[in-house]
């Protein structure tokens, strides 16, 4: 089945920001081991899927791009087709008894094997074991260049949210050293990186001896040149006020704070495990805004999550329009075997989940669009990202998370600019090029 002269491979990657990282890596650890990037799934001769367990959504569009992909092997049968990722820790065998064309199932702690099991073994490929010291450390992932780059510093998360399938695919929570992500941003900017996201499932939990997170923000900001630094995700329970005062005191520190709800009742959350209350939450942000000048706040919220009642959905409602967040992802409630949430009766019809993530996302636009309308006349500073989608203009983002087009001023991408906010919608400003901003 497998043999030593592989040399092309192709991913395809679902999820979160963690996820394309780690494809990234597997790039890396393939790119090391002779591979090269193949131009299109046709030209590869190893296909790895990269996978997510969050949502059954997720899961269902994975596994029906896996099975038109095993049709390539029909013309081609040396492929080798790899399922990795959380969905792959997940259901294990599982893949292999569904789809037989599948040769390689791996989780996410067991990449840094892949390449020699390929060259060496002969028959199906299971490397689903977890390790719960593996963090990389000593392997590059291998980027496409560009302005921005995710860190990770943390992997694993041990809060068992009763919802979440994450701490069960991957493990325990492993810091990685400071000076290991100090050396990675310095290379970075050598590489021309301008912006970094620290990535972990709960950064605020990270930990290197006696240094927790605010000390690696302040490090970060001081020891290198990277001028933006960003970070995903924060659980509400751990943030505490040395980040805060780390973020308003950094001056590349971004005023962004993505900080999950969840739910706004607190009786729900306690359901969920998440280990805060209601009212914790709404006074960490009011908290947060008050130490960190400008700060903008987005969120994730559940919709239909078991034992929900109208009575505990408005009350979610009301949070969003006490706080108001400048943006917020909003999910139907998903089962995900393995949970303890999945032993709960699952209760609100999925027709009312889908009216209550309606009327969520119809606040969240109509608080979006108010709150995008109060900057025009305001400056902001500017990273250019892209050309604008309709190529007539270029798209930049803000300290503050904010997707910005700007139409004058010839600004190319990778220009810096202070533009002035002209024009908004609920998702996107449009700013023109302030007199006197450099590019």
């Amino acid at each position: 089945m497998f043999h030593p002269n592989h040399k092309l491979l192709y991913i395809e990657t679902y999820g979160c920001q963690m996820n394309r990282l780690d494809s990234e890596l597997l790039f890396g650890l393939f790119t090391e081991a002779g591979y090269e990037r193949a131009e299109s799934k046709e030209a590869a001769d190893v296909i790895l899927v990269n996978t997510c367990s969050v949502r059954a959504h997720a899961e269902q569009r994975a596994l029906g791009r896996i099975s038109e992909l095993g049709g390539l092997k029909r013309n081609k049968p040396d492929l080798v087709l790899g399922v990795v990722g959380c969905m792959a820790q997940r259901l294990g065998e599982q893949l292999f008894a569904d789809h037989p064309y599948v040769d390689l199932v791996a989780g996410p702690d067991a990449y840094r094997e892949l390449p020699a099991l390929i060259k060496n073994e002969r028959t199906r490929i299971r490397a689903w074991s977890q390790d719960p010291t593996e963090t990389y450390e000593g392997l590059s992932p291998k980027r496409d260049g560009g302005l921005k780059a995710w860190v990770a510093i943390m992997r694993g998360c041990n809060n068992f949210c009763s919802y979440c399938i994450v701490p069960y695919v991957r493990g325990r929570e492993r810091s990685r050293s400071a000076e290991a992500v100090l050396n990675e941003i310095r290379g970075l900017v050598r590489e021309g990186v301008q912006e970094v996201t620290l990535l972990g499932q709960n950064v605020n939990s990270y930990r290197d001896k006696d240094a927790g997170f605010a000390e690696l923000l302040r490090r970060i900001d001081q020891e290198t040149d990277i001028r933006r630094i960003r970070f995903l995700s924060s659980h509400p329970k751990d943030m505490s006020g040395e980040v805060l005062q780390a973020m308003a005191d950094g001056a590349s520190i971004c005023e962004h704070l993505h900080l999950a709800l969840q739910s706004g009742s607190s009786k729900i959350l306690e359901r969920m495990n998440r280990n805060y209350t209601a009212d914790a939450f709404v006074e960490l942000v009011e908290r947060a805004r008050a130490i960190v000048p400008g700060l903008s706040v987005t969120t994730d919220i559940i919709a239909g999550f078991p034992g929900e009642t109208g009575e505990d959905f408005e009350q979610t409602l009301e949070v969003m329009r006490r706080l108001r967040f400048d943006n917020a992802f909003t999910y139907r409630y998903s089962p995900r075997s393995g949970t303890k949430a999945f032993d709960m009766e699952d209760d609100v019809p999925d027709a009312e989940k889908h009216r209550r993530l309606d009327a969520m996302i119809a606040l969240q636009r109509t608080i979006s669009k108010e709150k995008n309308r109060a900057l025009i006349g305001a400056r902001a500073e500017i990273l250019v990202e892209a050309p604008s989608k309709r190529g007539t203009g270029v798209l930049g983002r803000t300290r503050t998370d904010k997707a910005v087009v700007v139409y004058n001023g010839n600004l190319e991408v990778g220009d810096w600019a202070t533009v002035e906010i002209v024009e908004t919608t609920a998702a996107t400003l449009v700013g023109r090029k302030a007199e006197g901003s450099d590019r």
